[in-house]
């Protein structure tokens, strides 16, 4: 660029017009440029001024709103708070309630599951209790029911030995007493030798026993019932052995028993039919088998189709009762003349069980005195001969005593007479 220059015309330095221009341009712009910075800044300055303003009253709003906001925040805290309270103290208190009532139905519960198990406990041990007594009672019942088992089997057991030893010994007694007359018949077939010498041929050794039977039911009748008449059937007759035509002080005839007398090992049942048929010839009201051996239907004394069937040791009863039967249904029928039918009624009263009652009773009581009796023989003969031994002991401690002070004493001691040789009270009184 070309310098354009002129001179100052006061002072005449050259100056550089185009630095002058362009400084005074550039001071024109520049200062217009200061202007308008200055106005630039001054409306930036009132821009901000205003922007500040602006700014400080959006903050003040900002804050406002900020403060409004924590205001409504603080309040909203407060109220949620509140409500919150509220809530969860009604749901506190709800779930306190609530969790209250499950503790307290749960401690129902465990106190009624405790209850329950305390009740069934105690029940148990009422139960072992109950059950230890029962056990107890058992036990007690069961020593008693043993001690009493044992006391009645030891009282049946001696009973029954009682029985059997009676029953042996009452066995042993009639066979004795059956050999007794045995033999006293055959004394009596000794001393009539003619007469038993025949009947001694006719007569094997059963029918000799018969015949001793026979004997001892004759004897018996005789002496038992004096004002009885007791009638034999002859050897070689038909008939049975005996018939006692019953008598009493007041009235004759008050009656008939027959009796038949059998000793074999076997009973028959064809005599029962012979028995009634004999009966019925003679007119008897009662009819009697004296027989060892009975029917196989019968263990003892009774009835057997119509007609008394006994042994030789049961009919000393039976023959007692039957008579006082027969007695009894006279008078009877003694009151009762022309009332009925007199041998009908005599059947009907010997056929009954009243009737057999009553012999069954008479005849357990003849047996029970009879065993009292043996009974009360056995007793006095076991005192009598304890009694003897003791006395037999304290006499022959008596002998050994003197004869041992007589041994070392001699003659100083004086002679006691009864303990001398050859003293014999019994004589001297």
């Amino acid at each position: 660029m070309q310098e354009n220059s002129i001179q100052c015309p006061k002072c005449q330095t050259p100056i550089n017009v185009s630095d002058a221009l362009y400084k005074q341009v550039e001071s024109e712009n520049h200062n217009k440029f200061l202007a308008q910075q200055k106005e630039f800044e001054k409306e930036v300055n009132e821009k901000r001024a205003q922007y500040q303003s602006h700014f400080k009253i959006l903050e003040q709003k900002e804050e406002a709103l900020k403060q409004q906001e924590k205001e409504q925040k603080a309040r909203f805290d407060d109220a949620v708070k509140q409500a919150s309270a509220l809530a969860l103290q009604d749901e506190r208190a709800k779930i306190i309630e609530e969790a209250r009532k499950n503790a307290f139905l749960e401690q129902q519960k465990g106190l009624e599951l405790l209850q329950k198990e305390l009740d069934e406990k105690s029940k148990q041990v009422q139960e072992l209790h109950q059950k230890e007594a029962e056990i107890e009672r058992l036990k007690r019942e069961n020593n008693e029911v043993e001690s009493k088992l044992k006391a009645e089997n030891e009282k049946k057991l001696n009973e029954k030995l009682v029985l059997e030893r009676e029953k042996i010994e009452k066995a042993l007694h009639e066979k004795n007493e059956l050999k007794f007359k045995q033999q006293e018949e055959q004394l009596e077939i000794l001393r009539n030798e003619l007469k038993n010498a025949q009947r001694k041929a006719e007569l094997g050794s059963q029918q000799l026993q018969g015949e001793v039977q026979e004997l001892a039911i004759e004897e018996f009748l005789t002496q038992k019932f004096p004002l009885d008449c007791i009638e034999e059937i002859k050897k070689g007759q038909r008939g049975g052995d005996w018939i006692q035509v019953v008598h009493t002080r007041e009235f004759q005839n008050c009656g008939k028993i027959y009796y038949e007398s059998k000793r074999t090992k076997e009973f028959q049942k064809a005599w029962v039919e012979k028995l009634k048929s004999d009966m019925r010839e003679v007119g008897a009201d009662v009819g009697v088998i004296v027989s060892e051996a009975l029917p196989k239907e019968m263990e003892r004394m009774g009835l057997f189709e119509g007609v008394w069937v006994c042994s030789f040791e049961e009919f000393k009863g039976l023959s007692a009762a039957l008579r006082e039967g027969v007695i009894q249904v006279s008078l009877a029928k003694r009151s009762q003349e022309n009332k009925g039918d007199k041998m009908g009624l005599l059947y009907h009263y010997l056929t009954s069980s009243e009737f057999s009652m009553q012999v069954n009773a008479i005849i357990e009581a003849f047996r029970q005195l009879k065993a009292d009796l043996e009974s009360e023989k056995r007793a006095m003969a076991r005192i009598w001969k304890s009694r003897e031994k003791q006395i037999d002991k304290v006499f022959e401690g008596t002998v050994n005593m003197y004869g041992s002070i007589k041994g070392i004493a001699g003659n100083a001691i004086g002679q006691v007479k009864a303990l001398e040789l050859g003293y014999d009270g019994d004589l001297e009184d």
